[in-house]
């Protein structure tokens, strides 16, 4: 799969690293691989390849994350509309928006 990219240096996500507490659970979540989880604290390592679908900061116990609903996932909802389908992020087959 090529690396999916919607509007590169717009994304609204932000780790607090103070409150992580490196569960890995964002990493876990992320349809794109935005994070990973290294010497007990989550790290973004491709910011640009957030969707701002908000799973990350929706399942962070501890607060850490945040993400405004933005560009990627409204490009997911339209398109697909204009298909006929459910959103799809472009990672697989399955809607991943609500």
């Amino acid at each position: 799969m090529s690396r999916f990219r919607y509007l590169p240096g717009v994304i609204t996500l932000d780790l607090d690293v103070d409150k992580c507490v490196g569960c890995g659970m964002c990493a876990t979540v992320c349809p794109h691989g935005v994070f990973a989880a290294e010497d007990g604290k989550a790290r973004i390592i491709d910011r640009d390849a957030c969707m701002e679908c908000g799973a990350c900061a929706g399942n962070c116990p501890t607060e850490a994350l945040s993400v405004s609903a933005g560009v990627g996932c409204a490009v997911a909802v339209i398109t697909g509309a204009l298909r006929g389908t459910g959103p799809s992020c472009g990672c697989s087959d399955e809607p991943c928006c609500p």
